[in-house]
């Protein structure tokens, strides 16, 4: 099947070099603007500063200034004198310049290219529930250069698959693609070719948020698992992955991958999952999310032109579940800090998010069950689990015992700390970077 529409290129520009640029065009325009206000000591305490940017230092230059400018008025903007004038402009550039300092932190050391981005359309896609889509459409990003070997077998395609109400692109953060992507990292992406594709109602691929609302498909998991396989097999032309690997709902899908595929990838890494089908307090939350919704007056059957207000109760539930009580208590040790924390969590969801986008997103993990078919997978697997995850608690032992059935896994329990993040600790890869590494060795040895 043809790709729609083809990924947007963006030369040999790293992450890296698009900032360098944003920030420099952001200090020429601070200095064009002190040159023709005519202000010679503001333009020279500016010059010659530095901001610090990964390896090197982006600096103001100022040669050829007084052939732009020469002479005239002093503006001073309505300021009653010329030094309550220069008082106020120098705090607006060393914010500026502190703003610029602050953005660019969490990005250096992002040594991986940025990545392509593009969309592929599945015609009259067959939904498990029998529901006929015309054209379901996959977002994906890729970094990297697809390698096949003599046979044409692929030979370095790694998947990598979001959580519930994310997306592809919640990848691209320090935590994540700065820890794995870069030079002589885990996955580099001079040595791997990454996909990281939008599910099935997520980020930018098809949704009810689109226009069809509730009388979308209601798709589930197997749904996203095959559409999945056909970008890569149909789309990007990968007949192998060297790695597939997901977190929460992406750790889910990642056991389904392993057993609808198994002869497809080298290794599986699903992240803060369980091998099992949803239930008990996973499913109770879950439950909770989707009656408020259903059953809020404003839904109007999602037919609703404003979001409701239980879309608001569906973020509030996600807040609570998705970290861990002590740093809940570190980050808010007050009622006034946990409520502005809460409203402010809230606050980003309901103006990003949609109501039938959630519900759907959350009744779509109905048909994970895992359970039955675990004997069936055949790749290295590795499960990675954290001791503080309130939406996988350890105290089930569900891991521990399910992961015996696996021919080739095991399990590991990441245990509680200072650096754990609760159920987020998934994105958190310096915490299990290294296990991955002996994954893909004890993976490449195996197969």
């Amino acid at each position: 099947m043809p790709i729609v529409a083809t990924a947007k290129r963006r030369g040999q520009l790293t992450g890296r070099g698009y900032v360098r640029i944003a920030v420099q065009n952001v200090i020429d325009v601070i200095r064009k603007f002190l040159v023709h206000a005519g202000e010679r000591e503001l333009r020279e305490s500016f010059c010659g500063r530095g901001v610090e940017l990964g390896r090197g230092i982006l600096r103001t230059n100022c040669e050829g200034d007084e052939k732009e400018k020469k002479g005239g008025e002093n503006l001073h903007f309505g300021f009653e004198s010329k030094r309550a004038y220069h008082s106020v402009m120098k705090r607006v550039i060393q914010g500026i310049v502190a703003g610029l300092l602050f953005s660019i932190l969490p990005l250096r050391g992002a040594d991986y290219p940025a990545p392509t981005e593009g969309d592929y359309v599945l015609k009259n896609f067959k939904f498990v529930s029998g529901e006929t889509l015309p054209e379901l459409k996959i977002h994906y990003r890729t970094l990297g250069k697809l390698e096949k070997d003599t046979q044409g077998r692929t030979t370095n395609a790694v998947l990598i698959t979001h959580g519930t109400t994310g997306s592809g692109g919640q990848f691209i953060r320090p935590e994540f693609a700065g820890e794995l992507f870069g030079k002589d990292q885990p996955l580099d992406a001079a040595k791997f070719f990454i996909v990281l594709p939008d599910g099935i109602g997520h980020g930018k691929s098809s949704k009810p948020s689109d226009g069809m609302h509730a009388k979308f498909p209601r798709y589930g998991y197997i749904d996203m698992v095959e559409a999945q396989y056909r970008l890569l097999s149909d789309a990007l032309g990968i007949n192998h992955a060297r790695l597939v690997m997901g977190t929460s709902m992406g750790g889910m899908h990642t056991w389904l991958w392993g057993e609808t595929h198994p002869d497809f990838m080298d290794a599986l890494m699903p992240l803060a999952s369980l091998p099992t089908q949803i239930s008990g307090r996973n499913r109770a939350w879950r439950r909770m999310v989707i009656d408020a919704i259903r059953n809020d007056p404003a839904w109007s059957g999602g037919e609703y032109k404003t979001q409701p207000p239980s879309l608001r109760t569906a973020a509030e539930m996600l807040w609570f579940m998705s970290s861990n009580p002590v740093l809940r208590q570190k980050d808010t040790p007050t009622l006034a800090k946990s409520d502005e924390a809460l409203d402010k969590f809230v606050d980003q969801i309901v103006k990003a998010d949609d109501a039938n986008d959630f519900l759907y997103a959350l009744d779509a993990s109905r048909d994970y069950d895992p359970g039955p078919s675990l004997e069936k997978i055949r790749a290295s697997l590795l499960a990675i689990n954290s001791a503080d995850d309130l939406i996988n608690p350890p105290e089930l032992g569900i891991l521990e015992r399910e992961i015996k059935r696996v021919p080739h896994g095991r399990a590991m329990m990441i245990p509680f700390s200072d650096k754990t993040r609760g159920h987020g600790s998934h994105t958190v890869a310096a915490l299990w970077k290294d296990e991955l590494i002996k994954l893909l060795q004890d993976s490449k040895i195996d197969r």
